[in-house]
This record gives C-alpha cells, sequence and structure tokens, in this order.
C-alpha cells in the first residue's frame, strides 16, 4: 500500500459495506480514469469511510446524473467527468479524462468548484494518490452536521445521503432539522432539476465565499 492511501485509511478508516469490484468495470474505465484507481478498486472494492462521510463508488451508478447536472453549463464541453467519490451530504468528486480530479460539485447547494489541470506530462497515478493522502473529514462535512446526523438518523448504505427536505433551492437554508437519510441518486436527480448548477467562482449569495473549498 502506498504511504498516500495508508495516509487515508488512518484518518477516514476503517472501511465499511465493501463492494467487489467486477472485472467488467475495471474493464469498462481503464481507458478512462488511471491505473492507480483502478488499483484501489481491486485492493479496496467500493467502500465507506469515517462511518460513512466519504465513499467511494461506480461512477456508472452517476452517469445519467452527471449529464444531468452539467447540461446548460460550461463543463458540458470541457471533458468527460466520472464520479469517483462522494460525501455523505451529496458532494461529488469527479475525475475527468482530460483534467483528472478537477471537478466538485455540491449538490446540496448545486454549486460547483472547477479547477481543470491538463494531463499532457502528467503523472495521473500520482493524482489519483494524491486524491485520497489530501482528503479531509472536515471539507466532507456540512456545518458540523455529520456525527450528529449519524446519531440521529443511523449510518448511511452505499446508495444513500443524508439530504436537507426541504432543499437549500426551496428552503434557502441548510438547517440540522430538515435532514433525512434518502437514496442518493434519486435525491440528486429531484436537486438537478430545481436550478442549474452555478459556480463558486462567482458565488451568487454572500456566504458562498466561506463554502469555497
Amino acid at each position: 500500500m502506498d504511504d498516500n492511501f495508508a495516509y487515508f485509511l488512518k484518518n477516514f478508516g476503517p472501511a465499511f459495506d465493501r463492494r467487489e469490484v467486477p472485472e467488467a468495470s475495471l474493464n469498462r474505465y481503464r481507458d478512462k480514469l488511471p491505473e492507480q484507481m483502478l488499483a484501489y478498486w481491486r485492493e479496496h472494492g467500493w467502500c465507506g469511510y469515517a462511518e460513512g462521510l466519504f465513499w467511494t463508488v461506480n461512477p456508472e451508478d452517476y452517469e445519467a446524473l452527471v449529464d444531468m447536472l452539467l447540461e446548460g453549463t460550461e463543463l458540458a464541453d470541457q471533458d468527460r467527468f466520472h464520479v469517483i467519490a462522494k460525501s455523505a451530504f451529496g458532494a461529488l468528486y469527479l475525475w475527468g479524462e482530460a483534467t483528472a480530479d478537477s471537478l466538485i460539485i455540491d449538490t446540496y447547494l448545486l454549486r460547483y468548484l472547477f479547477d481543470p489541470r491538463e494531463n499532457l506530462q502528467r503523472d495521473l497515478n500520482f493524482d489519483a494518490r494524491l486524491f485520497f493522502g489530501t482528503q479531509k473529514r472536515d471539507i466532507n462535512d456540512v456545518e458540523g452536521y455529520f456525527q450528529p446526523a449519524l446519531k440521529k438518523l443511523g449510518r448511511l448504505a452505499h446508495d444513500e445521503l443524508y439530504g436537507f427536505v426541504p432543499a437549500y433551492p426551496l428552503a434557502g437554508s441548510l438547517e440540522f432539522n430538515n435532514l433525512q437519510r434518502l437514496k442518493d441518486v434519486e435525491h440528486l436527480m429531484f436537486l438537478a432539476q430545481l436550478d442549474s448548477l452555478e459556480s463558486y467562482n462567482f458565488p451568487p449569495f454572500p456566504e458562498a465565499a466561506d463554502l469555497i473549498r
């Protein structure tokens, strides 16, 4: 195990709810994701970490959702993106075939942060190791709600999240008492229909500046 993933496990482990990655999935993403990412899949599967705060996922489960989220944005023509991980609250980490780990979508706010990096002459396997080695618990939490939500609502399954009902675009706030345990793709597709994604580069509301990663 490399030092970056060992550091990640030290901070986020132990893993749970492991799903083995079928060979068909490895073949499907062999030319789309770096070999190091596929090696992590082989060794560790798709799992939950930090009691469900952070998850590695099957990108195929989110393909239709990504198309919905990116439609009408500058991102639609920038790259082909694949969801490689998510937070308990529906933040999605996406890997671009040409831009590596360049896109984070905070679905609960319908905001994204895009930091394009050309992959020419880059070590994408190193980028994959660094993606895990630099993960922090606090950037995957929302307002410190994770532990109280875990206690109140129970631990998430791999296809669930803690979602705000009513959602932020409808309520205008992120209240703890509005959190529910929901199916992730179903809820995120609902959010995608409420409004278009907007970039954190041009925050449309004052508190967004405090949320930029």
